[in-house]
């Protein structure tokens, strides 16, 4: 259950902008009344990969990777914790004034927090920070402006309060620019050989009649790779990509730390005729682009769904081979961490009468 709880947070994590970008991202998520899972759950992801976690269960801030258990000092932890839980109490104090700002007397709620920033291989540095209610957008913070954006009307007086508070708005605009990317570099240093590695996907297409019509549809599976970022086509004839008649699914997290993918076409008997099509994937770990050709004809053996043939599989050996020799000679980073300062960063109320809201190291 717990393991459905970190996904549910992470499934619409976005992948950083490019493989030279590093992302240090938490989020909080609290909800209004008891259930079979924790009431209130931290998760500290950098690059897409979970280092810390913490429920309102085990009431415990614990670390997700060997690297982060190994670097951090055990003061890191229990400094983590304190934050977590005072976090707890604000979230519950929150949900409670945003049922009743709302007219909500009953049901479920949920509030929920993300902030963090991200790193450029050439410098950039951007920040964010955005919260959530009952699952849609409420409010977010511009750094540039000092500003908040309301995304809709009822959250114009927290807008209104917050922008008023301008020696706090500079001051995250600091922890955002200054110490979550300290914070970051420090992580992707402990972490390097996981966070930096490729792994090449593994690519199948399979194929059955649409239900109802004789359309087909062709699912191309792209899973097994890592980092999570991925861009999957379908294209027709070698260069036409296709929109039109793409049904896309969500990047999903495999249970060994990898990412999957599909995309399913769905095509007309007419639109087979005189055309070609390929599920075309870009990755990190190739060398250029794969072309995976589907073949209406081709059968496996037992008579189910067809296996793509692969057009360029060489690259992507290649690039499999620069990885592990990539691995071989990494110099593992020696000794342990240095001492932290531990101080809390910036915080922030959950609505516009609450308390506050302790951010993470």
């Amino acid at each position: 259950m717990l393991r459905a709880v970190v996904l549910g947070i992470l499934c619409c994590v976005r992948a950083a902008s490019g493989a030279g970008t590093h992302s240090l991202r938490y989020f909080y998520r609290g909800t209004s009344a008891e259930a079979e899972f924790p009431e209130f759950v931290v998760v500290g992801v950098v690059d897409d990969v979970q280092i810390d976690y913490y429920d309102s269960k085990s009431k415990q801030n614990i670390p997700r990777q060997q690297w982060m258990k190994d670097n951090m000092e055990p003061g890191y932890w229990e400094t983590q914790t304190q934050i977590c839980l005072g976090a707890e109490q604000t979230f519950k104090t929150n949900i409670g004034i945003a049922m009743q700002h709302f007219n909500q007397t009953e049901g479920v709620h949920t509030w929920q927090h993300m902030y963090g920033c991200e790193l450029d291989e050439d410098g950039t540095k951007r920040g964010f920070d955005q919260y959530g209610y009952d699952g849609e957008d409420y409010i977010s913070f511009d750094k540039d402006t000092l500003t908040w954006i309301a995304a809709s009307q009822r959250a114009f007086n927290t807008k209104l309060k917050w922008d008023a508070r301008s020696a706090m708005n500079q001051d995250w605009k600091v922890y955002l620019e200054g110490r979550c990317i300290e914070w970051l570099q420090k992580y992707v240093q402990y972490g390097r050989e996981t966070l930096e590695r490729r792994v090449p996907p593994a690519v199948t297409l399979h194929q059955r009649k649409a239900r109802g019509s004789a359309d087909t549809e062709v699912l191309c599976h792209v899973t097994g790779f890592f980092p999570r970022a991925v861009e999957v086509t379908w294209v027709r004839d070698g260069w036409d990509q296709l929109d039109e008649g793409v049904q896309s699914g969500e990047v999903l997290p495999n249970h060994d730390g990898t990412y999957q993918l599909r995309k399913i076409l769905t095509v007309s008997p007419e639109e087979q005729r005189g055309h070609s099509y390929s599920c075309q994937v870009d990755h990190a770990s190739f060398t250029e682009k794969q072309n995976f050709i589907w073949d209406p004809n081709m059968r496996s053996s037992d008579g189910g769904p067809l296996i793509g043939i692969i057009a360029g599989v060489i690259g992507g050996i290649l690039a499999l081979a620069a990885v592990i020799i990539g691995v071989v000679i990494w110099k593992k980073r020696q000794g342990g961490a240095q001492k932290s300062d531990y101080s809390k960063a910036p915080f922030w109320e959950g609505s516009d009468t609450s308390s506050d809201t302790s951010a993470k190291a």
